[in-house]
This record gives C-alpha cells, structure tokens and sequence, in this order.
C-alpha cells in the first residue's frame, strides 16, 4: 500500500541541454521541482549521478524514493542506453522495457525512445514519447504535432505508435541564423509574434509554393537589401517559411486536414497554432511540460503499481 506520507516518486525529463525534475505524490501531483541547464552534454563531462543526487536533495526527496526518467539520459551518449522500441508500439507498454541504472542506491530507471526502422524514411525519438504518452488515452487516435529543435509529427492509432516523421526545423532556423549569409538578416534574440506581417506572408508562401521553404531562404535577405523589409522582419519571415514548409510538408505525409493535437509550450504554441489552423487543421493545444510529467506518472504507475 503506498503510504501517503511519502512522495510517491521522482520523474525526471533530461534532455540535450535541459533537466527538470518533478517530486510527485501518489495522485501525480506535484510535490516539488527543480531545473536546470544540467543537460546531457553537460552531464557527459561531470557524470549523470551527482547532477541526480544534487537535484533530489534540493526537493528533499526522502531516501529511496524511486526515479523514472525519460529523454537523452537513456541515449547512447547520455548515463544509460536504453534501446529504442519499434513502431509500431504501445504507448502504455514502454514502460514494460524501462531499463535499471545499475549500481546506485533506490531504484532509478530510464525509459526507451522509439524508433522507426524503415530503410526510406529511418527515425527515432527519445523522449516526446513521454509527452505523447500524457496526452493521448490509452486506446485513443491521435495525429500529434511537437515543434522543437527536431520538431515531431506522429500518427497514433488506438494508444499504437503507428508511425512517425522529423523536421529539423528549429536547427535549420539555428543554423541559417548564426553560420550563414542570414545571420545579417536575423536580430539575434529576436522574438516572432504570431501576428507579425511577415511572418503572415510568409506563410502564405508555403500554402501556394511547395517549394517556397527551401527557395525562399534567401530572400529574407533580399527583402532587406532592396527596402521592401527591415532586419528586424528577418526572424518572423524565416519562422514563416520553416514552420509553414513543415507543415505543408505534413499534410502531404499525413493527410489534408482534421484535428491536430499540438504539444508545446508558449510563445512557440502561438506559431503554430496560427499556422495549422492556416492550413485547415483543427488545433488542440498541450503543454510540452505538463504532457512530458504525466507521461512519466503514468508509466512510474505501471512498473510501481505493480
């Protein structure tokens, strides 16, 4: 029986450049938490158990109070590989395949990434598959939108990862702005409202012009040399052609319309929703955080409910 007086675990989402960790109770609700910028590459350098430790006697976790953890920490970089689960697979059951970190104290697990393993279109991910397990039931049907870095679009089908795609958009977006001729047009820390003009515009493009994300790169600068565009428009107007040419790029792979759930967090959330419903989907808004936590309750239940 679990006693009440005690958290009932500790859920840990540890990505590339990121920790965060949420002390929860038996209902999932939240007890503390704490974050950090302790990601992977940090922790490859320092080692993954003291940045643990530390984070868990900041929340006063009482001791032996067992962790699951999801994300780059079970990558083969990263403290422990745990191995990628094919699709397709049951959101539910990856909990069934967390792995134990041997040789610490209490019980500490990392749960799997899933990987696609088809030789035209190979992918994998590791850790939105927790987000995904928050949001969707069991036996539900989902088309999932999940911006990022590696921005992921999934097709769920009765609580069954069926299949998935990766855009690299906020890389691209990384990578033009800061290692190429763009970097002149682009304010550094520049924030993109949904409602800008050219970011608008922008998106219109890539309704019309199947090719205008990858043609239109380099018009960003031109705007600007030929007056029709400031600098400070650089960020909004290449926001619009990557977020826009994704998805365009996603309806073709996944179909022309319907009902979208999008998982993330502000002010990315507000881009995309203006884009998707530009482009005829119907938009139902998740919290990347709150999804990434309920993912973890739910599988910390099944392997300690047991």
């Amino acid at each position: 029986m679990t006693d009440p007086s005690r958290p009932y675990c500790a859920a840990v989402d540890w990505g590339t450049s990121s920790f965060r960790l949420w002390l929860l109770d038996a209902e999932g609700a939240v007890v503390a938490s704490s974050r950090s910028e302790e990601g992977m590459m940090h922790c490859a350098k320092t080692g993954f158990e003291p940045v643990l430790n530390a984070h868990l006697e900041k929340v006063e976790a009482p001791a032996g109070t067992p962790v699951l953890i999801c994300g780059m920490a079970g990558a083969r970089q990263g403290w422990l590989e745990a191995p990628y689960v094919e699709v397709p697979a049951k959101l539910a059951a990856l909990a069934d395949r967390a792995i134990k970190v041997p040789g610490v104290p209490g019980d500490v697990r990392i749960l799997p990434g899933l990987s696609l393993n088809d030789p035209q279109a190979p992918n994998v991910m590791r850790g939105e598959e927790t987000q995904l397990l928050g949001v969707v039931s069991e036996s539900g049907n989902a088309l999932v939108c999940m911006p990022g870095t590696h921005s992921k679009w999934v097709e769920i089908e009765n609580g069954v990862v069926t299949r998935f795609s990766t855009f690299m958009t906020g890389e691209l977006f990384s990578l033009l702005t800061k290692h190429g001729i763009l970097q002149h047009a682009v304010e550094e820390k520049a924030v993109v409202s949904s409602d800008d003009a050219a970011f608008w515009s922008a998106l219109e493009r890539t309704e019309v012009q199947e090719h205008a994300a990858l043609s239109g790169f380099f018009g960003v600068r031109a705007a600007q040399l030929l007056g029709l565009e400031t600098r400070g428009d650089g960020a909004a107007h290449l926001s619009g052609l990557l977020i826009g040419g994704e998805i365009s790029a996603a309806r073709e792979l996944f179909g022309m319309e319907g009902k979208v759930t999008l998982i993330a967090s502000e002010p990315v959330n507000a881009l995309y929703s203006v884009a998707l419903e530009k482009q005829g989907f119907q938009v139902v808004s998740k919290d990347a955080g709150e999804a990434s936590r309920a993912g973890l309750f739910r599988s910390a239940k099944r392997i300690w409910s047991r």
